[in-house]
């Protein structure tokens, strides 16, 4: 496995390796003694799968109390995968980073607690699976807008086409009048 910086250091773009032939594939997804060597040293305890149709945007979520760290994959279509700082001592707080996830591209992506999470939906038909680190928490959930113009996350929506939000989403807070972490 390579486990890559992105601009937000503590977000790892993970690159498996892959073991192909004319059967089909395989790859491990986690293994604990490389991922500690990386420097990730995660204790997951919840695995979530979510199914999204082509433009649906989910995020930016977090949770203020029991924070998760999230070892997000797509094992099907293509994500746009996205992570945002919202720890106000950070010296990157409100910076983001965005990578594509895709079941071709067998790339995961760890989201730190600490962070905002979210992701475009990009093909037809998509399946995003994670693994967390804290149990979900409704009473702690929070969310920043996805169109934040102090964050500028720049989402590759085709022209004139508006993102599938839920309520939630669409009603979302800022940044700046969201609860972030210290």
């Amino acid at each position: 496995m390579e486990f890559e910086s992105t601009r937000l250091p503590e977000v790892l773009l993970i690159k498996p390796r892959i073991f192909g032939d004319a059967r089909g594939y395989f790859f491990e997804t986690w293994q604990e003694t490389r991922f500690k060597a990386a420097g990730l040293d995660a204790r997951f305890v919840q695995d979530n799968h979510s199914h999204s149709a082509q433009h649906t945007l989910r995020g930016l979520h977090f949770q203020i109390q029991q924070p998760q760290g999230k070892l997000v994959r797509v094992v099907r279509g293509e994500v746009f995968d996205v992570a945002v700082d919202i720890r106000r001592s950070s010296p990157r707080f409100g910076q983001w980073v965005g990578v594509a996830l895709s079941e071709s591209n067998h790339c995961m992506l760890w989201v730190p607690a600490g962070f905002a999470h979210g992701y475009l939906a990009l093909t037809e038909n998509v399946d995003v699976v994670y693994k967390c680190t804290a149990f979900y928490a409704p009473q702690y959930e929070r969310c920043i807008r996805w169109n934040d113009p102090a964050l500028n996350v720049r989402w590759p929506l085709p022209a004139g086409i508006a993102p599938t939000l839920s309520l939630r989403d669409r009603e979302a807070p800022l940044l700046d009048s969201t609860e972030t972490f210290p």
